[in-house]
């Protein structure tokens, strides 16, 4: 029956109205971007709760089991290439602890599904993790006052942390960085993106270049979606993962990279299932992390213990 509801939703609309293509021209400028909401409302095949969508569920699959669930709450999600000099890729994920505990930082073997380690950070709600030229970002403590800080790790410190036995504590390196906002961070080779959440309308990121010593320089402003938790990088876009509530779903928006408008007709965007925060690109595949599985949220439409991954070249 799915499949020929599916092949009738395809029938009905073009490929570009299937992904929520905003108006053109000057209608682009104020109109909402719409997106692909359809699904069979039924329970989805490899999470818990109701289906996100058509398009999310043809795409993603379980992968992974998110480290630390349910005492600690996941938030950022960063992709390390060869972290043990090896060749070997590891996922890391942030996530905050119960009534001001030390936050933690798992790394997860995407190939094996194994966590191969743990480190304690400072108290933080570690809402973004990042990687770029030899450093790790991590957002810092003062957030929930309206103050963001991002503080950053040594990479050679973090990896022998997370090779040796236990749940070490790892420090920061200098002071932290005060910066406009920090709700989500994301890497790409010498930048640094960070950007501030807001579910009340669109915000905005900023680009920051890193120098060797890990030191900040802040570049160029970004618009970003409405209540946005996390970005991927990908040769030629952005890819925004946003969430508004535990009860409703989220949202992926697929963007050209270095879009300052995200009001443009190359826009997509397609429903996810929700509580989506961190979401970053490893070996080819797309890699969504969601809170969900946390002690917080037992009530949450889709309770996600798995990161979800999918073909970066499908999106």
């Amino acid at each position: 029956m799915r499949a020929l509801v599916r092949k009738s939703v395809v029938a009905a609309v073009s490929g570009a109205l299937l992904f929520g293509v905003p108006a053109t021209g000057a209608a682009a400028e104020t109109a909402a971007i719409a997106c692909d909401d359809d699904s069979s409302g039924q329970d989805a095949s490899f999470y818990s709760g109701p289906s996100a969508g058509y398009t999310y569920d043809e795409k993603f699959s379980a992968g992974p089991k998110i480290p630390g669930l349910p005492e600690h709450t996941p938030q950022g999600l960063a992709a390390w290439n060869d972290w043990d000099g090896a060749g070997n890729g590891l996922l890391l994920a942030s996530a905050y602890g119960k009534d001001g505990s030390n936050a933690k930082i798992y790394g997860v073997d995407p190939a094996s599904g194994k966590t191969v380690g743990d480190v304690e950070i400072a108290e933080t709600h570690a809402s973004g993790i990042a990687i770029a030229r030899g450093w790790a970002f991590v957002t810092g403590r003062n957030n929930t006052e309206g103050h963001y800080t991002i503080r950053k790790y040594k990479l050679s410190e973090l990896a022998d942390a997370l090779k040796a036995e236990g749940s070490p504590y790892v420090k920061q390196t200098g002071e932290a960085r005060e910066v406009y906002g920090a709700s989500f961070l994301s890497g790409d080779g010498n930048t640094l993106y960070a950007g501030k959440y807001s579910r009340d309308g669109r915000e905005k990121m900023y680009a920051y270049s890193v120098a060797a010593d890990g030191a900040l320089t802040t570049g160029k402003s970004f618009e970003i979606p409405k209540g946005t938790q996390g970005l991927m990088v990908t040769g030629d876009k952005f890819v925004y993962s946003t969430s508004l509530s535990r009860d409703v779903r989220s949202n992926l928006y697929v963007i050209d990279k270095g879009a300052t408008d995200i009001d443009i007709p190359s826009t997509r965007c397609f429903r996810s299932p929700s509580m989506s925060e961190g979401i970053d690109d490893l070996g080819g595949n797309a890699y969504v992390l969601y809170e969900s599985g946390s002690y917080r949220y037992p009530d949450a439409r889709n309770v996600i213990e798995d990161l979800h991954k999918a073909p970066v070249a499908g999106l």
